[in-house]
């Protein structure tokens, strides 16, 4: 016997740093499912353009629907206010994917009190706000998705990322205890442990990382899609994907 894949068309999922390079394939990807897409981005702009490109896809005022906004996922009274104009300009929530982090890669005594914390709140506190505002919505509908991008940072460590490991080993922590916690409601809780990927995050910060090592943001789009297409009554708690030569994990 066998059972169908979810069918993504007319949901409505969240992407948090939906403007970046990740983010703008996972929404990619979402659209292309025919799913409708919140582009979430604390730089306006970048969400804007986004959903500038999606939306030449789609049926003029029509479905897919592409809503960017404006959000800095650290501001919990924003949070609330994104997830409300959510509702009432989609009608409803179907799952969020926690893609937004930021990175400050310095000795644990260069870095400030204030770019540590910023890491930990964009990283970690972000997703929280994300999952406290969103999971009563998705409880009242019978279920729903939360993806959490995590990272090989979330299961080893290398010098210099304090704030990045704490953040992402904290985010997986995280994600597995409200797998347990929301499983009994419906809601699907995954984590994707991405590998390096050829993304501004990376090669604009290290230039002399080689990309040809490194995978295109495209197939961790592909996971998160995989994850949320599962068969209604499973889940994928953990998913890992890695570039076949990235050298971060053995």
């Amino acid at each position: 016997m066998t059972h169908e894949r979810t069918d993504l068309r007319e949901k409505v999922y969240l992407v948090t740093g939906g403007g970046g390079g990740l983010g703008t394939a996972i929404c990619a990807q979402l659209h292309a499912c025919g799913a409708g897409v919140v582009v979430l981005d604390r730089e306006a702009g970048r969400a804007q353009r986004c959903a500038e490109r999606l939306s030449a896809g789609s049926v003029a005022g029509g479905w897919p629907l592409v809503y960017p906004m404006h959000l800095d996922v650290c501001d919990a009274a924003g949070v609330d206010a994104a997830l409300a104009d959510v509702v009432e300009h989609c009608g409803h929530i179907d799952g969020v994917i926690n893609n937004a982090a930021i990175d400050i890669t310095l000795p644990v005594d260069e870095i400030s009190p204030q770019s540590w914390l910023r890491v930990l709140m964009t990283n970690l506190y972000g997703p929280y706000l994300m999952a406290h505002g969103v999971v009563p919505m998705l409880k009242a509908r019978g279920g729903g998705d939360i993806v959490n991008i995590a990272s090989t940072a979330s299961c080893r460590a290398w010098p210099n990322a304090s704030a990045y490991h704490a953040s992402k080993w904290g985010l997986l922590g995280m994600s597995h205890a409200l797998h347990a916690e929301l499983r009994p409601f419906g809601i699907r809780v995954s984590a994707i442990i991405a590998g390096g990927m050829r993304t501004p995050f990376l090669l604009e910060r290290f230039p002399e990382i080689d990309p040809a090592v490194l995978q295109a943001p495209e197939h961790v789009a592909q996971a998160v899609i995989f994850a949320l297409t599962q068969p209604q009554g499973s889940v994928i708690p953990e998913l890992m994907v890695l570039p076949m030569r990235e050298t971060s994990w053995p």
